[in-house]
């Protein structure tokens, strides 16, 4: 009984000192003058409308950056369609490549196909010369 008794007590104060400790904080927050408002506040709201935190070199700035968002992102747009282009000129290139590859396939079966029928020969230089027959 009496380690029970030490125990519930032991909670009840640790729960004291806790609950004592976020009063304290929140106490703080609510004292200090330096803090943010939410974004969704009132006093955020009523602050932005009066204009008393910004001025107008800020309001500059900030119509500067805004431009140089939208440049950069102009600028992406016409990365992105320079891109697109390189893409679709590797597409066919490659496309051009492999009917290339094919075309000279075709011509090395037959090359192959005459010399092998004795109508033509082939040296080490590659000349073609045809036979008489």
């Amino acid at each position: 009984m009496r380690k029970q008794f030490i125990a519930l007590l032991a909670a009840i104060l640790v729960t004291g000192m806790i609950a004592l400790s976020v009063f304290a904080i929140g106490a703080n927050a609510m004292a200090n003058k330096n803090g943010t408002a939410a974004s969704n506040s009132a006093a955020s709201a009523s602050t932005s409308t009066t204009g008393s935190g910004s001025t107008t070199s800020d309001q500059a700035q900030i119509a500067q950056l805004q431009a140089q968002v939208a440049q950069y992102q102009a600028r992406e747009l016409q990365y992105q369609a320079r891109e697109q282009q390189y893409q679709t000129t590797i597409n066919n290139d490659t496309a051009q490549i492999s009917q290339a590859a094919g075309e000279i396939q075709s011509i090395q079966q037959l090359l192959a196909y005459l010399e092998n029928r004795g109508l033509i020969q082939i040296n080490s230089q590659g000349q073609i010369f045809v036979t008489d027959h």
